[in-house]
């Protein structure tokens, strides 16, 4: 399997039902109270991260999901942190709703907004570069889909084409990403190594191929309460 330079690669492989990897996650923030839990689910283009927060929004009823695409668009691959931060995790630490327009939005008439309602049990936000270090205070557990990455590369082709604009921003993406991962080690912060694409048997409709972390320390900090 071919992986970051400094990923390892998990072991200890196994299936489990949806419902037992929410209830896993869940134990990993036993104190949250009056605001929802914020799980980031992080992992490469390809990997699956977009499927699996919907399968885990749909196991939690009134749960959410934030797709750091959208912070992402017209803005920076990886420079949002802050952004996500003061418009979106502060509020839903403080138990508030999220409706919120970045200004890339604005400036080109994207419609809508990214919204989280007020009461979720859970928000899920997914997306590459979420498990770092400057946002480790605001997240309760993590995810990283580990896969092979020339597997990985095959079906974000497949998903996103390969016309010379598309091979161009692969390419810039890249440039950006194996430097950031490489200094962010979100492998080695998360709460649980889940299969993106799964190598084991299972349901794909019930059922995840989860590992435990691949280091003892899962780099999250104690927990920000305003």
């Amino acid at each position: 399997m071919r992986l970051h330079p400094g990923e390892t690669e998990a072991t200890g492989w196994r299936v489990v039902t949806v419902l037992d990897a929410v209830r896993r996650l869940r134990r990993a923030s036993p104190g949250v109270t009056g605001r929802p839990r914020v799980i980031a689910i992080d992992g490469r283009g390809g990997a699956g991260k977009t499927t699996l927060a919907e399968r885990l929004r749909e196991a939690v009823p009134g749960s959410a999901v934030v797709h750091t695409d959208d912070l992402a668009w017209n803005h920076a691959c990886f420079d949002w942190g802050a952004v996500l931060v003061e418009n979106i995790l502060r509020p839903l630490h403080r138990g508030e709703a999220v409706n919120f327009r970045p200004d890339p939005w604005i400036t080109h008439d994207r419609p809508g907004s990214i919204t989280v309602p007020a009461g979720a049990g859970a928000v899920w936000v997914e997306g590459t570069g979420i498990i770092r270090a400057e946002l480790a205070p605001w997240l309760d557990a993590s995810v990283w889909m580990q896969g092979d990455l020339d597997q990985q590369e095959r079906l974000l082709t497949d998903r996103d084409g390969d016309s010379p604009e598309q091979l161009q921003h692969v390419r810039n993406w890249l440039l950006e990403e194996l430097p950031f991962l490489r200094r962010e080690r979100p492998w080695a912060r998360a709460t649980m190594i889940v299969a993106g694409p799964p190598h084991l048997d299972h349901d794909p409709d019930t059922e995840l191929v989860i590992a435990p972390p691949t280091a003892p320390e899962t780099g999250r900090s104690t927990r920000r309460t305003q």
